[in-house]
């Protein structure tokens, strides 16, 4: 009996993938074990393999296809003694992406069958929706505009849309006027809330790059997070020269690896959620949780987008232990092979921009999570010390904080305490 092969869920929250490549061809015989096509998820690019032993008989998803529903069947592998006539006809055509709409050869009345409201002949093509031609705000004012009837526009765009490409082209042909006998034409209903359109007159050439899956879920889970959790921020200024002092030491005494600035912030984030537990908390709607493993996301520029692998437990963990975890993770998300699991979960986040020279910024909360911690760059600033005005190394650190869960005092006195460790650093070591 065949076997299908089903488009897998990687993590938990996966509904769906694009199937990046095969890595069988068609007749290549399959082992237990055989790393079979390359999935490209949210986060990154995983490979999987087959469980079943037999020949990869059809192939039934491309590669390159993108948005394959979970548990879609993907390929048919043939066991032993079967060969391609025993692949089930209706199993090789891939499933419709969406419902598709009624057929017009369903054994129902023709709709030819009923009497025609007029004898005018028919308009050419076009998209419509509840009576209404679809078209671009910017489509429908050129149309207007160049007085071209969009009834005799085919789009060309999604759905059949009408799109500006359409309207020049029926400027260039000469395309049909609006005829100015005809019954006033009703105005278009509104059209729902969206982005602006990028298409305006005038606008410079571009290149156009197509929205990777990383970046259609970044762009959903910000905006969500901006629209649902309501952000307050706190900032505080710590002084760092005890710290950077600290770190040269560790690392004049460490022969594998090295303790990064980043590295002691972490450290201080994670030993100031346990000592206010009440900010290492996410919202749902029926309870807050505050969580006992301090469980830390660092956010790690990749190609196309980031990602923010989990260091687990960070409150007992020794600094060095930190420092190669940290970068072990950092290089694999950059190399695309961490499994959900490394960055799926964590409690806090944590994202530092001070190597690329910003002072300081706000970051937008990670769902569910409760606060983001954005770090700054350290640079030379006055001071006063003892009433006097002296130089010291500072770095500007902002907690971005969802008020549903973490209200003012607390946020406050999270940050005092982690103010308090970046600026007295041995105390972290105790």
């Amino acid at each position: 009996m065949t076997i299908q092969i089903l488009m897998p869920a990687l993590s938990p929250t996966m509904t769906e993938g694009k199937l990046a490549a095969w890595m069988k061809n068609e007749g290549d015989a399959i082992a237990p074990g055989d790393v079979i096509a390359e999935i490209e998820t949210d986060k990154a690019t995983m490979e999987v393999e087959a469980i079943d032993e037999g020949v990869l008989g059809k192939i039934l998803i491309e590669a390159g296809t993108e948005n394959v529903a979970v548990n879609t069947p993907i390929a048919i592998m043939l066991e032993d003694g079967e060969s391609a006539g025993d692949i089930d006809a209706a199993a090789t055509a891939p499933p419709s992406p969406a419902p598709a709409p009624a057929p017009s050869a369903a054994p129902t009345p023709a709709p030819a069958q009923a009497p025609a409201p007029t004898a005018a002949p028919a308009p050419a093509p076009t998209a419509s929706s509840g009576g209404r031609t679809i078209a671009s705000p910017l489509a429908r004012r050129m149309a207007e505009q160049a007085g071209i009837d969009l009834a005799s526009v085919s789009g060309s765009g999604p759905n059949g849309r009408i799109v500006k490409s359409d309207i020049e082209a029926a400027i260039a042909g000469g395309g049909a006027k609006a005829a100015p006998s005809q019954a006033p034409v009703a105005a278009p209903a509104p059209i729902a809330a969206s982005a602006p359109s990028a298409d305006v007159p005038g606008m410079p050439d571009y290149d156009a790059i197509p929205n990777t899956t990383m970046r259609k879920v970044i762009a959903r889970r910000l905006t969500e997070s901006k629209q649902h959790a309501p952000h307050f921020y706190l900032t505080v200024d710590c002084e760092i020269d005890a710290l950077l002092a600290t770190r040269k030491q560790l690392n004049e005494k460490l022969s594998d690896g090295k303790v990064s600035v980043n590295d002691l912030v972490i450290k201080a984030a994670a030993i100031a959620l346990k000592q206010v537990p009440a900010a290492n908390a996410s919202w749902t709607e029926e309870e807050i949780r505050i969580y006992r493993s301090v469980d830390i996301s660092v956010a790690v520029a990749i190609e196309g987008g980031l990602i923010t692998p989990v260091i687990r437990g960070a409150q007992n963990k020794g600094l060095a232990e930190i420092a190669a975890e940290m970068k072990d993770l950092a290089g694999r998300a950059r190399d695309g092979k961490l499994m959900p699991e490394e960055y799926q979960g964590g409690t806090f986040s944590i994202s530092n921009l001070g190597m690329f020279g910003i002072k300081d910024f706000c970051a937008v909360i990670n769902p569910p999570q409760g606060a983001i911690l954005a770090v700054g760059a350290g640079e030379p600033r006055p001071v006063v010390k003892d009433g006097a005005l002296a130089i010291a190394t500072v770095m500007s650190c902002t907690l971005s904080v969802d008020h549903r869960v973490v209200d003012g005092a607390i946020g406050a006195e999270f940050m005092a305490a982690f103010k308090k460790l970046i600026e007295d650093p041995l105390t972290m070591l105790l």
